[in-house]
């Protein structure tokens, strides 16, 4: 890896958590696919990580709890030919896919009252709208 891949703030993943498995990828490639494994799978045991706060943990336990297989999140990249090029991916994913885990949750709505002069404003448009297509009827033309 390049640089620390950081979550948020001064949280970033540890290289010596992340456990990376290559494999060859598929699709169409030529020879070249045969021959190399490009194909790159990032796993980061989430349970037993120090690297972020006990409060970032568990938000990302809760929000990722359908996609952990034993406390373990998994991400692979097989888009690029270079199997450098898949690691980066595979960690900035997993980097951002923890950064959106363990982002507060947003603050709750306030509500709001519509102002009466516009539901007002509403009714009289309606009202003369009503007026307007009762008007188009022709049951007074003689």
């Amino acid at each position: 890896m390049s640089a620390p891949y950081v979550i948020r703030g001064s949280v970033s993943l540890p290289e010596a958590e992340l456990m990376w498995r290559f494999s060859r990828s598929s699709g169409p490639g030529g020879q070249h696919v045969n021959t190399s494994d490009s194909q790159v799978e990032l796993r980061f045991d989430l349970v037993r990580t120090t690297a972020l706060p006990p409060v970032w943990k568990q938000r990302a336990l809760e929000r990722l709890a359908g996609r952990l297989v034993d406390g373990v999140v998994t991400v692979r990249a097989s888009e690029h030919r270079s199997q450098w090029r898949n690691r980066e991916t595979a960690a900035v994913r997993l980097a951002s896919l923890l950064a959106e885990a363990t982002a507060p949750p947003p603050r709750p709505r306030r509500p709001t009252r519509i102002p009466r002069g516009i539901n007002e404003r509403r009714l009289r448009e309606k009202k003369q709208r009503g007026e307007t297509k009762r008007g188009r009827s022709g049951r007074d033309w003689h």
